[in-house]
């Protein structure tokens, strides 16, 4: 049964008058000073960074919670329709800097801190990133947050709070080990454990009908294993509106601590394997699942999240309303972000009708008016299927509720093309074979009023190709929604100097208005805009040396052209691509062919999941190539080769702002959208890529001539496909022949021998999904006219301002309104907050602060 919250018939009103929280310096000062000596118990003997952090982040989280009381009590005087965000991820980064930002006092804390002999820099590095994510996916979801906070939207994140994240990237020897990235080591001190909203999670058991108490029958999940899912709340502020959204992020713990007569029996181990097997679920975000243990424990977090979210919301809804669902999907719309949290269509149905007596076809009218799908991929096997006999054993109940609904649908789609049965089979949530699997993305389609790509081209792919059955039968269903990244982190906080020199030109209204970046295009035909510009850029890049330095013992050349690559290491991004490119002008370099030179840094950072071999192979590569072109001193400053190891999003925050070139360089008709070119450009960063994902719409909006194309569309690989030969390809160009002729001949591995010849082989099958060297000359093409627009540093400077001036659109402010504006409509809440006077209504009812 869900959680039971206290609630009075007579709920007690109390009025709590709080302490104003000052937003001077002097008021910073106070409360810094009281939680550094009195609570951490430090003074000024103490030379760690870390416990000043924690104190100034204290006295920040005291005036975000005013507000959070505030934005929670004026959505609930208006009982207005909330959506409920549901992700596997959440990149948040480092939490302090954004904060002050967004509170608006960024420059008061700074100087209050310099008063007291502390650079804020200092604390704001010594936070950990928040491990809750991997890559675009996740900071997409934070980016999501941060704008509905700022568009002042009544949108609640739910995610798992991993005790482990993604991992620490080491490099050793040139390849990526994984070591524990314990982020949560000395706790979280943006978070708020709210123990009194913890649910029971089930797992295992079987699945049978009882006659409940009026004699009728009912489905009951009985005998199973139960889990608690217990809440952690973290503030999420909009940009200095008083609006402070939440997070909501579950533990998993057991339900017992350990079991006293085995521990009192001696058997130590086995008192406490319950209370292991249960926090496993939450240990480790993405664990690897090659294995059958790894699978289930994935299954384990995607169920978790979504049982204990959809429990918190109805538990909700029951302690204001009842038991009357006849308006909650008026009032609630879950957004599932990606195909992980699927399973929260069959887990809302289980609810619905197993816990609060609706029928199926009202359970069924709610789930799929509530439920949204937004779909982040174009590669059929990272669409999630699991085993039938391993949901059967792990989620019995849930089991059958996706046969049923399959079994309605299966009529639905029969009905519209009668005695099709091949289309029955390609459509069926259960697909047939030597094992049964759940499609869980056919679930989500099935189970969702809307269904969205992230990219104009992705969406139009998902209706073409990957979903085209669906598309024809729901039409309606299918919709667009271009990523974005919010600016206020993307510029705003990572790029000070910009953003000022931005606001200094056109006012600060591009802050919450990213369309405003328009009025900077007739600066781009000012030179001594265009110097200034520059200026800062180069100040950026120092910046962004002096960060490597920490890391690496090499010389950059700050006149040198930082050809940035930055995401995860997967074979489709074609690190290996840009990778051919180097070693070209490594060995372009060594015959002597550098006549009108011009001078290149390639940064090249990402991770590659513990479990996929190919792409720690690259990185292997990477880091070879670049050891040889670094050590030998004919290169003399020409090029240089840096992997950045342990690419996290504060890496990215120093990154961005020294970019010159953004690789943006997949195949074609892969990458979904792609965030990374998003940030980059908005900090000035010129694009060199193909036609996939968002960089269709980047060079939609900045025009042909300042964005670098190069490749085969996605029209044309699919006809070249039939007959790709990449050996022929190779014989045919000379570059590529010397290219690959230094690869075969273990240049860049004499001591390691075969090491590379996966990636040699893989590069020339004719089956390489990738077509890599298909798009090498062309890329090659594409670098050349890079270099011959970077020699003329002033053009290259309006390029970059014009580049700047057009990421208007792909910020999250405008992906979020359109998301509102279709498919959630929520009505913006206003909040207002009045620190002279702080005054609240608490209620003791079943309300959480969410």
């Amino acid at each position: 049964m869900p959680t039971k919250h206290f609630v009075t018939s007579k709920p007690k009103l109390s009025i709590i008058q709080l302490p104003d929280q000052g937003m001077a310096k002097e008021d910073l000062i106070d409360d810094f000073k009281q939680y550094y000596i009195h609570l951490l118990g430090r003074d000024e003997r103490c030379r760690s960074p870390f416990y000043a952090g924690e104190a100034l982040s204290l006295a920040i989280r005291d005036r975000l919670m005013e507000r959070w009381k505030t934005t929670h009590h004026a959505y609930k005087l208006a009982e207005c329709r909330r959506v409920f965000y549901l992700s596997m991820e959440f990149l948040m980064g480092r939490t302090l800097s954004n904060a002050m930002l967004n509170l608006g006092v960024t420059d008061v804390a700074t100087q209050a801190m310099y008063d007291l002999g502390i650079e804020i820099e200092e604390l704001i590095t010594s936070e950990e990133d928040a491990g809750l994510g991997n890559g675009g996916l996740g900071r997409l979801a934070a980016c999501i947050i941060d704008s509905c906070a700022t568009l002042q939207l009544p949108v609640i994140g739910y995610g798992l709070r991993y005790e482990y994240g993604m991992f620490t990237q080491n490099i050793i020897n040139g390849e990526q080990v994984e070591k524990p990235d314990h982020w949560l080591r000395h706790g979280n001190v943006w978070e708020i454990e709210r123990l009194e909203y913890s649910h029971r999670i089930k797992f295992g058991g079987r699945s049978t009908i009882q006659a409940d108490a009026t004699g009728k029958p009912r489905f009951c999940w009985v005998d199973t294993r139960d889990v608690l899912a217990v809440p952690f709340d973290t503030p999420v502020p909009g940009y200095r509106n008083g609006t402070v959204n939440s997070l909501r992020l579950w533990k998993a713990v057991a339900t017992e601590e350990f079991n006293l007569d085995e521990f009192n029996a001696g058997d130590y181990e086995e008192a406490v394997a319950a209370k292991i097997a249960a926090e496993n679920i939450t240990m480790v975000l993405y664990p690897n699942d090659a294995s059958a243990n790894g699978k289930e424990l994935r299954l384990r977090q995607q169920y978790f999240l979504a049982s204990a979210s959809l429990q918190d919301v109805t538990t909700h809804w029951v302690g204001l309303q009842g038991e009357d669902f006849s308006h909650f999907a008026e009032k609630s719309c879950f957004q599932l972000n990606d195909t992980h949290p699927s399973i929260a269509i069959a887990e809302l149905m289980r609810l619905l009708m197993d816990i609060h007596n609706l029928t199926w076809d009202e359970a069924w009218t709610i789930t799929k008016n509530t439920m949204a799908y937004t779909n982040h991929t174009l590669l059929p096997e990272a669409l999630e299927k699991w085993p039938v006999k391993l949901m059967q054993g792990l989620l019995p109940r849930l089991m059958d509720i996706i046969f049923e609904i399959n079994a309605h649908f299966m009529a639905e789609v029969s009905a519209r093309w009668p005695g099709d049965t091949e289309r029955l089979r390609r459509m069926s949530i259960i697909e047939e074979g030597y094992e049964q699997q759940v499609r869980m993305a056919y679930l989500a389609i099935a189970g969702s009023f809307s269904v969205n790509g992230v990219a104009a081209l992705h969406s139009k792919l998902l209706q073409q190709g990957l979903f085209r059955d669906f598309y024809e039968l729901w039409p309606h269903k299918f919709n667009n929604k271009t990523n974005g990244v919010t600016p206020r982190r993307w510029l705003a906080a990572c790029n000070p100097a910009l953003a000022s020199l931005i606001t200094e030109t056109i006012g600060d209204s591009w802050i919450t208005d990213l369309s405003q970046l328009k009025k900077l295009k007739p600066y781009a035909e000012d030179a001594q805009f265009r110097q200034r510009w520059r200026a800062v850029k180069q100040a950026a890049k120092q910046r962004l040396i002096d960060y490597k330095k920490q890391q690496h013992n090499i010389e950059l050349n700050i006149d040198a052209l930082f050809d940035v690559q930055v995401k995860r290491i997967h074979e489709y991004k074609r690190q290996l691509l840009n990778v051919l490119h180097v070693i070209y002008l490594y060995n372009r370099i060594k015959k002597g062919d550098t006549e009108n030179w011009v001078a290149r840094c390639v940064l090249i950072g990402g991770k590659a999941a513990p479990g996929y071999l190919m792409a720690k192979k690259i990185i292997k590569l990477i880091n070879n190539v670049a050891h040889v072109i670094n050590s030998d001193p004919s290169i003399g400053g020409k090029l240089a080769l840096i992997f950045l190891p342990d690419y996290r999003v504060s890496a990215m925050e120093k990154i961005c702002p020294g970019a010159d070139l953004s690789e943006q360089i997949s195949t074609a008709g892969k990458e979904a959208s792609g965030t990374g070119n998003m940030k980059l450009m908005m900090n000035g960063a010129i694009t060199i890529g193909t036609l996939d994902g968002a960089n269709i719409e980047i060079r939609e909006e900045v025009g042909d001539e300042n964005f670098f194309l190069f490749g085969l569309t996605e029209e044309q690989i699919a006809i070249k496909r039939e007959h790709y030969d990449p050996v022929a390809v190779i014989s045919q160009d000379e570059d590529l022949q010397q290219v690959m002729q230094l690869l075969e001949s273990r240049h860049f591995n004499q001591f390691e021998p075969d090491i590379f010849d996966d990636l040699i082989n893989s590069i020339k099958s004719p089956h390489d999904p990738w077509m890599t060297v298909a798009d090498f000359r062309s890329y090659i093409e594409a670098q050349k006219r890079v270099e011959e627009a970077y020699r003329d540093h002033d053009h290259w400077a309006k390029m970059s301002i014009l580049n700047c001036a057009s990421s208007g659109k792909f910020s999250t402010d405008r992906t979020v309104s359109e998301y509102n504006r279709d498919i959630w409509k929520l009505k913006p809440q206003s909040v207002t907050h009045t620190p002279e006077k702080s005054i609240y209504e608490v209620k003791h009812s079943a309300d959480p602060i969410v």
